[in-house]
């Protein structure tokens, strides 16, 4: 009878620690940093109607991201915020080409602290002495930086807006240059702008002739092919367009 009691007794105590050793089914989703508030909400929805599914986000610079998942980083789904790097992550048959998509679009905007006062109406304001500093994305490593790279080199002022660059490792580090006064002026996606409408105001709207699409894929190495395609599914559902336009993004 005590052997009885002291095996029930470890079964009962055992039951709180099988709870808590068993876990859901990760999905790990790279995706670019101007996605992360937009991607958070899309995570916690998917895991409501997929229970037992943990939705986790890895957000950074698109090109780095790539690199990562080149390198052997866990990732079930990889989010560009251009073609370029996704292009790259084909090349480097990092991603499965057929599930290749555009889910969003977004713009380049020129932001500056909610209290300037400088007159900044188009570009070539930007080579006025009062502006010393604008934060860019390195062109090599961030797509914004391209988009950027893109507008100045067509109005004929990338050296002279570069001469005063302050290089941001992805979007959001740019936004946070601006919102923090470091810097006179900056160049981000509108929606990460509209993150920090108290410490940010958008100056110039940049037009481009090259839309800054997002492409989403699912990646080579992953083990949960059918979660992954699912979640892609989702995204482009009117359930997750509808959370992606909340937070600015157009359709693609």
């Amino acid at each position: 009878m005590r052997r009885l009691a002291a095996s029930a007794s470890f079964f009962l105590l055992a039951l709180p620690f099988a709870a808590t050793t068993a876990h859901a089914t990760d999905l790990v989703v790279s995706a670019a940093a101007s996605l992360t508030n937009a991607f958070k909400d899309l995570g916690t929805a998917f895991e409501q109607q997929n229970p037992g599914v943990k939705v986790i986000n890895n957000f950074g610079a698109s090109d780095i991201l790539m690199q990562q998942i080149v390198r052997g980083a866990p990732a079930d789904v990889f989010a560009s915020a251009d073609q370029t790097a996704m292009d790259k992550a084909v090349a480097e048959k990092a991603v499965q080409p057929a599930t290749r998509k555009n889910f969003a679009a977004n713009q380049i905007v020129l932001i500056v602290p909610n209290d300037s006062t400088l007159p900044l109406t188009n570009l070539k304001d930007l080579t006025q002495a009062s502006v010393k500093k604008v934060a860019l994305g390195n062109p090599a490593s961030v797509p914004f930086g391209r988009y950027t790279k893109t507008a100045l080199e067509h109005a004929g002022l990338w050296d002279a807006v570069l001469a005063k660059g302050v290089m941001a490792q992805n979007v959001r580090q740019s936004l946070d240059y601006v919102a923090r006064g470091e810097v006179e002026a900056g160049f981000v996606f509108a929606t990460d702008a509209a993150v920090m409408p108290d410490k940010v105001k958008v100056a110039i709207r940049i037009p481009s002739d090259t839309p800054a699409t997002y492409p989403i894929a699912v990646t080579t190495n992953t083990a949960q092919a059918e979660l992954a395609n699912k979640y892609l599914t989702y995204v482009q559902s009117a359930a997750g367009q509808a959370v992606l336009a909340r937070y600015g993004f157009l359709k693609p």
